[in-house]
């Protein structure tokens, strides 16, 4: 059954830390076949989470012929101070940009950002001052000689790659395993991942209030995989991971594992 979605609109207030003002303009939008609520948010550059506020939604699912209300923010030329903790992912969601647009107006060529640069964060471009770097790489561990068994070849290579990737938080969370063809789900992720076609997608369920949707993340047990989707079971200090057949999600059970969010 269609349903028309009212809006309220919301207007942030800019952190202090940020020069210019920002404006906000609303339009409405008709979902079409094939649309998500994720690929909306990105297409008119908004949050997930802000988008479901302004149209009241308590879930990711929507209709085709629904009616969404999108605010949209006008930006003046708007300058930010990098903080101690900052990564470009949380400045984008900060000012709702894309990181490739924050390094374009930025011309940074990696993801590194200085404590005390001064970046753009509506198309003015800027220089950004070298200070100290927020985002440092882990050293390697070196092997050690024992006599333990070694790890099997693809979990050690996993775990090398996750070493030299910076490390944004670590956690351990009770993980269950699911596949596209499960019973009542669409094989389509949150953010619009078609598992049907990629059935060895390592793709993880989250709770985005604990892990952002788009984070890279390595799962013990599991390997490096992208927080893509969602789950109404799905809370807290919980995942869920996807695996091509049934057998292999019954085979995982229930265990309780470390995640590391490595952007």
């Amino acid at each position: 059954m269609k349903k028309t979605i009212m809006s309220l609109v919301a207007v942030a207030a800019i952190s202090s830390t940020a020069i210019g003002a920002q404006q906000a303009s609303a339009k409405e939008i008709t979902v079409q076949k094939g649309d998500t609520l994720w690929g909306i948010s990105q297409k008119n550059d908004v949050s997930l989470k802000d988008l479901k506020g302004m149209n009241n939604l308590s879930t990711d699912m929507i209709y085709v012929g629904d009616k969404l209300t999108i605010s949209s923010k006008e930006k003046t030329q708007e300058q930010y101070k990098v903080q101690k903790g900052d990564s470009l992912w949380k400045i984008a969601q900060k000012f709702n940009v894309s990181i490739s647009d924050l390094k374009s107006w930025n011309n940074l060529n990696s993801d590194i950002i200085m404590i005390g640069s001064t970046l753009s964060v509506a198309g003015q471009r800027s220089a950004p001052v070298s200070s100290e770097p927020v985002q440092k790489q882990e050293p390697v561990q070196k092997e050690q000689t024992t006599k333990k068994a070694a790890p099997k070849k693809e979990t050690a290579k996993a775990e090398s790659s996750s070493a030299n990737q910076s490390v944004q938080k670590e956690m351990t969370v009770t993980a269950t395993a699911y596949t596209a063809n499960d019973g009542g789900i669409s094989g389509i992720t949150a953010t619009g991942v078609n598992l049907n076609k990629n059935p060895n997608a390592k793709v993880i369920a989250v709770d985005p209030n604990v892990i952002p949707l788009g984070s890279k993340v390595y799962v013990e047990g599991y390997g490096e995989a992208i927080a893509a989707d969602t789950g109404g079971a799905i809370k807290g200090n919980k995942i869920d991971v996807h695996v091509p057949s049934k057998s292999q999600a019954k085979n995982w059970g229930v265990k309780s594992v470390k995640v590391k969010v490595l952007n």
